[in-house]
């Protein structure tokens, strides 16, 4: 018996479908058939680029064709919920671009409508894939830095484009929501917990979203976490976890390339952690496969998601009121 095929469209042409569709067309449980633009010409012309055999000019289009199986849903932070929603409706199944919502209850409609009909929703967040990561749990939860007490992340860029769609509040904009939700999803990981309290501070940008965030938590266990965020420093990305006998850093956390390692410290010694070389999205596509054609759950499960959207949550109305917020 043939091995079914699962046929994908891309709802919009954003820059991130440049990295998912290389992966999708080495699956071999894996297509691209389609893509969708508000734009006839701008649909048509991607297809031709890409190399993808159908062109949608409404989203609306791209969700009522019959010949799709997947869709993944890139659009900006505001319309995912949206637009997950729509496709899950449809009888799609979703690879959502990270945040999966903005609110906790834009997360239970989603919950509620992919159960309502029977598809699978994940949110991309390619790097919990990765070995990398899973090494760097191995390692806290065998003790090789002592009891976890301390987790520190940070992920910044310099963002120099004005008219950019992450300075937009009605559309999601701002660092926590665009960045900083990796080194949190990174810190609720590796704790294995939800914090229970969290403060934060922003600083704001002429559109009032936040252009720089520090964010601090505290955990069930009384493990701590900072992270730091933003659009108006360089380009740094990092994870460093303290323990009570030593120290792990992840220098390339998010997007680790073939050559990843960890540095792990310990009794005054540093020794090097090798890693296994692994394709950055390619396990995310078969992740999904793996949900839809094999029942197994996705490793970024929808609860999941739901807590790191409550911590953001949590975080920013803390910015806004100068207070710490406590999670139930």
């Amino acid at each position: 018996m043939e091995a079914r095929i699962l046929r994908w469209g891309l709802l919009g042409t954003a820059r991130i479908n440049r990295a998912l569709v290389p992966p999708l067309k080495r699956s071999p449980r894996n297509r691209v058939v389609a893509v969708a633009s508000r734009r006839r010409e701008a649909a048509l012309a991607y297809a031709r680029e890409w190399e993808i055999p159908r062109h949608h000019d409404s989203y609306e289009a791209l969700l009522a064709d019959p010949e799709i199986d997947v869709v993944y849903n890139p659009l900006p932070n505001g319309l995912h919920a949206e637009w997950t929603i729509k496709a899950a409706r449809a009888g799609k199944h979703v690879l959502c671009e990270k945040p999966l919502a903005l609110s906790t209850a834009e997360v239970d409609a989603i919950v509620a409508a992919a159960s309502e009909a029977g598809v699978v929703v994940a949110e991309a967040f390619m790097y919990r894939h990765h070995p990398q990561t899973a090494k760097v749990r191995e390692l806290v939860e065998a003790g090789a830095i002592g009891r976890l007490r301390f987790v520190r992340g940070t992920f910044s860029f310099t963002l120099t484009r004005p008219d950019d769609v992450r300075l937009d509040p009605a559309l999601g904009g701002g660092s926590l929501w665009d960045v900083g939700c990796y080194p949190l999803s990174f810190a609720r990981f590796v704790t294995g917990a939800e914090p229970r309290e969290v403060f934060g501070w922003q600083q704001s940008g002429p559109t009032g979203i936040d252009e720089a965030f520090v964010g601090q938590l505290r955990f069930p266990g009384e493990e701590l976490a900072q992270l730091d965020c933003g659009f108006r420093a360089p380009f740094r990305t990092e994870m460093e976890l303290v323990g009570t006998e030593g120290a792990l850093r992840v220098a390339n956390p998010f997007k680790p390339g073939l050559d990843a390692a960890l540095s792990l410290r310990r009794d005054d010694e540093t020794r090097v952690v090798p890693v296994p070389a692994s394709d950055l999205y390619l396990p995310e596509v078969e992740d999904l496969a793996n949900a839809v054609l094999e029942g197994k759950t996705p490793r970024v499960t929808l609860a999941d998601s739901r807590g790191n959207v409550a911590a953001i949550v949590a975080l920013l109305e803390s910015a806004r009121t100068g207070r710490p917020v406590s999670l139930g």
